[in-house]
C-alpha cells in the first residue's frame, strides 16, 4: 500500500529538516518530502499527523532478544511485538544467548527468524567463542552472513592481545567492534554503583573506575589498530571525557548511552528494586548531567535500550543476587521525550535513526530521503499513559517504570510502507 502522511512535524537530521511536510511513501520506499503532496496514487492511504512527530524509522542498536534458549524471558516474534508498539523498526540483537551468536549458522538463524516479524532484526555476532574472551570466532565469515557488528556484551574483553586482534579482524571485515568497557576485576561481585548510598545500604559497589579504565584501553588500541571501536552503555563523567578526547585525535571511536542512564540515577535502587539493577551500574545526577552534555555535543553518538527481559524468578530475589537488566523497548519513546525540553530534539532523533545507521552501515536507513526504506516513527509527544503490565508484549515485565505515568506515545509504525502498530 503507499502512504501518504500529511501536515506532521517532519524531523530528519539526516537532511536537517523539522518542519511541517508531507511524506509520501510508495514502493516500500520514501517517495519524496514536500507540502500539500499530491496523492501518489488511488491505493494511497492518508494519514492526518497533524499535531504529531513524524521521524524516520527508530534503530534500536543494543537490545536482547534472549532467542535462541531463553524463550521463556523473551522471543525474537514478542521482542519484535514489542518493538514496534514502542516505535522501533529496526532491532539489533546481542548475541548472548543459549546457545550464543558465534558462528555463521546462528546469524542466519536470528535472520530467518527475524524475517518473520514486522521489524527488521539484524544479528550481532560474538567476538570470541561463547563470549569467553579467549578464541576469536570467524567474524569474516559472520559477516559474510549478515552479522552487523561485533560483541561480547555483557563480559568485558579483558585479554588486550585478544581485544587487539579482534579490532583488527573487525577492520577487515568492515563491521564495528563493541565493547562492554568494565575491568572485571574492579566491578567483580558489585551490585550497584560504589559510593556513599551503596554503604548505606549495604551492597558490593561497583566503582567508575572499572569503567573508565577499560575506556581508556579501548580508545587506545583502537587508535593503535585503527579497527572501528564502539563502547557500549556508557555510565560516567570520566568515560564521556575519554570518548571526548579520543574523538578529538581522529580515532575510530563511537559510543552510546542507554535510556535508563540517562534518566535515572542511583536512587532508584534506594528500596532495593531489583527492577532498577542493571549492569553497568546506575550512577549520579552529575553523571547524567554529563551523558546528556555528551550527547549534545557529538560525543555520544546513539541512544539504545539495552532492552534486558528476565524472569521473575531472577528477579525477585536479594539485590545482590538479582539479574541486571531491564526492559525498555516500550518504554523508550516517551523516556526519550521528555529530554526534548533539555536536549534538542533532532540530536534525540539522530540518535535513534542517522547515527546508528552510519555507525553500523545500514544501508538506505535511517533517513527519509526519496528512495530510501520506507520505515517511519509517527508519535504523539503530548499524549500521557500509564504502563500497566497489560501493556506490556514482552514476555518480561522487569521495568521500574510499571505504574508511572508517561508522555509520548507511538501512533504508528510503519516499516517498508507497511504499518506494523496502530495506536
Amino acid at each position: 500500500m503507499d502512504l501518504l502522511i500529511r501536515n506532521g512535524r517532519v524531523v530528519d537530521p539526516a537532511q536537517q529538516i523539522d518542519e511541517t511536510l508531507d511524506v509520501s511513501c510508495s514502493g516500500a520506499k520514501i517517495l519524496r518530502l514536500g507540502k500539500k503532496l499530491p496523492v501518489p496514487s488511488p491505493r494511497t492511504e492518508i494519514i492526518d499527523a497533524r499535531g504529531l512527530v513524524v521521524t524516520p524509522g527508530w534503530i534500536d542498536a543494543h537490545c536482547h532478544l534472549r532467542e535462541p534458549g531463553r524463550e521463556d524471558e523473551e522471543s525474537i516474534a514478542s521482542g519484535a511485538a514489542a518493538a514496534a508498539s514502542g516505535g522501533f523498526t529496526t532491532l539489533m540483537a546481542m548475541p548472548n544467548t543459549t546457545p550464543c551468536i558465534d558462528n555463521a549458522a546462528l546469524v542466519a538463524f536470528v535472520l530467518n527468524e527475524g524475517a518473520r516479524t514486522p521489524v527488521r532484526v539484524l544479528p550481532i555476532g560474538a567476538i570470541t567463542r561463547d563470549r569467553a574472551g579467549k578464541e576469536l570466532t570467524e567474524m569474516a565469515e559472520m559477516a559474510e552472513r549478515g552479522a552487523v557488528a561485533f560483541s561480547d556484551d555483557g563480559n568485558c574483553l579483558a585479554d588486550s592481545r585478544i581485544l587487539r586482534r579482534a579490532l583488527e579482524y573487525s577492520r577487515l571485515a568492515g563491521r564495528p567492534l563493541i565493547d562492554h568497557p568494565e575491568d572485571p576485576a574492579l566491578s567483580r561481585n558489585g551490585a550497584m554503583n560504589e559510593g556513599t548510598l551503596s554503604t548505606r545500604l549495604g551492597l558490593a559497589g561497583i566503582p567508575r573506575e572499572a569503567e573508565e579504565i577499560a575506556v581508556s584501553r579501548d580508545i587506545a588500541l583502537a587508535g593503535l589498530t585503527g579497527g572501528p571501536l564502539h563502547l557500549a552503555h556508557l555510565t560516567t563523567a570520566g568515560s564521556v571525557e575519554l570518548v571526548r578526547q579520543g574523538k578529538k585525535k581522529g580515532l575510530p571511536v563511537t559510543a552510546e548511552v542507554t535510556v535508563h542512564h540517562l534518566t535515572l540515577t542511583e536512587a532508584a535502587v534506594s528500596g532495593y528494586d531489583t527492577n532498577a539493577k542493571v549492569s553497568p551500574p546506575l550512577r549520579t545526577a552529575a553523571d547524567i548531567k554529563a551523558l546528556r552534555k555528551g550527547l549534545r555535543d557529538g560525543t555520544i553518538d546513539i541512544i539504545v535500550t539495552d532492552h534486558a527481559p528476565h524472569s521473575v524468578e531472577e528477579k525477585e530475589t536479594d539485590f545482590q543476587n538479582a539479574a541486571c537488566g531491564m526492559i525498555g523497548l516500550q518504554t523508550a519513546l516517551p523516556l526519550v521525550n521528555e529530554l526534548a525540553g533539555e536536549i534538542p530534539l533532532a540530536v534525540l532523533v539522530a540518535g535513534l535513526t542517522c547515527n546508528p545507521a552510519r555507525i553500523f552501515g545500514l544501508k538506505e536507513c535511517g533517513s527519509l530521503q526519496p528512495g530510501y526504506r520506507a520505515d517511519l516513527t509517527i508519535y504523539d509527544p503530548e499524549s500521557s499513559w500509564v504502563l500497566k503490565p497489560e501493556l506490556i508484549l514482552s514476555r518480561s515485565r522487569n521495568t521500574p517504570f510499571l505504574g508511572r505515568r508517561l508522555k509520548g506515545r507511538a501512533i504508528r509504525t510503519v516499516c517498508g510502507s507497511r504499518t506494523i502498530f496502530k495506536a
